[in-house]
């Protein structure tokens, strides 16, 4: 089917006559838009509706309007300028899925590697929440690599480069997905973690890695794009990786992150990621995954 569907369509596809979905419609009860005296209505959010309508369990709150997990520059540009009246918990990847297992976290921010799939976010969801249904929705592709000072003075050209003698590195903290990505990275490329030095202090979001190189504390960091391209420093890139928002169907449909995914689809949104570098966002706010 396509992703925007006509109300035979729907109806079809939800198992409705055309007049209750229409009459659905009209008292805008579920997710569709009327264009030139057409119902039209998006599939993805339509699925997403339905899920939560099973689901919905009785006298239950929804958690707070909390967006816990990992770092990320635009999307905390975005929680601000959007209004969304979402309230921002950086921490790790992994924290964010736990602060979301316990409903402390109307929704979570991810980016973690799954080494077996080459994929990210489904296999951590599945293993931090088990038996939970969950969606994943795109926030963006990042390029991760390595954040160096201006000039690339110890000139570093690759991975290997950071397990030199003498080089210091900004880390993460062990939860985070930028350290489980740095993990899986070394893997690959048969260094050991224990062979870099890293700074006693974890840097505890994305913007500290590169402050820490830019303020001379360290040698280099591992880290994006964007946050390198803030303060001028030079960066190589390594990988691409899948950064997500995660929550329970029913979630998706409260105001804070309706607000935000419609503040996505905007001209402002998609200007301020090219400006930033280092993302695509040209399925931002797609379904990623569901568990």
């Amino acid at each position: 089917m396509h992703e925007i569907l006509t109300l035979k369509e729907a109806a079809t596809l939800l198992r409705l006559s055309e007049r209750a979905l229409y009459d659905l419609a009209r008292g805008r009860r579920l997710p569709s838009v009327q264009l030139g005296g057409k119902w039209l209505f998006p599939r993805t959010e339509l699925m997403l509706w339905l899920t939560r309508q099973a689901e919905a369990p009785e006298g239950r709150q929804a958690p707070p309007p909390i967006l816990a997990g990992s770092h990320d520059p635009l999307l905390d540009w975005a929680v601000r300028q959007s209004g969304c009246g979402l309230a921002l918990r950086t921490g790790g990847s992994l924290d964010g899925l736990a602060a979301l297992a316990a409903r402390e976290a109307l929704a979570a921010a991810v980016h973690v590697p799954d080494p077996d799939t080459g994929g990210f976010n489904e296999a951590a969801c599945r293993a931090e929440l088990p038996g939970e249904p969950l969606v994943g929705l795109v926030w963006a592709s990042r390029e991760q690599g390595l954040i160096l000072p201006p000039g690339n003075p110890r000139g570093m050209q690759c991975l290997a480069d950071i397990a030199r003698p003498g080089v210091l590195v900004a880390g993460r903290q062990t939860r985070a997905g930028s350290h489980l990505l740095l993990l899986h990275l070394l893997n690959e490329a048969g260094l050991r973690l224990d062979a870099l030095r890293f700074m006693a202090k974890p840097a505890a979001s994305e913007d500290e890695v590169a402050a820490a190189v830019a303020d001379g504390r360290a040698d280099v960091g591992f880290g994006i794009r964007a946050e390198a391209t803030l303060r001028g420093l030079v960066f190589v890139p390594l990988i691409m990786e899948r950064f997500d928002l995660v929550a329970r169907p029913r979630d998706w449909f409260e105001p804070p992150l309706q607000t935000l995914l419609a503040f996505v689809r905007t001209e402002g949104f998609r200007a301020r990621a090219k400006r930033l570098g280092g993302y695509e966002v040209g399925t931002t706010g797609s379904v990623a995954f569901r568990v």
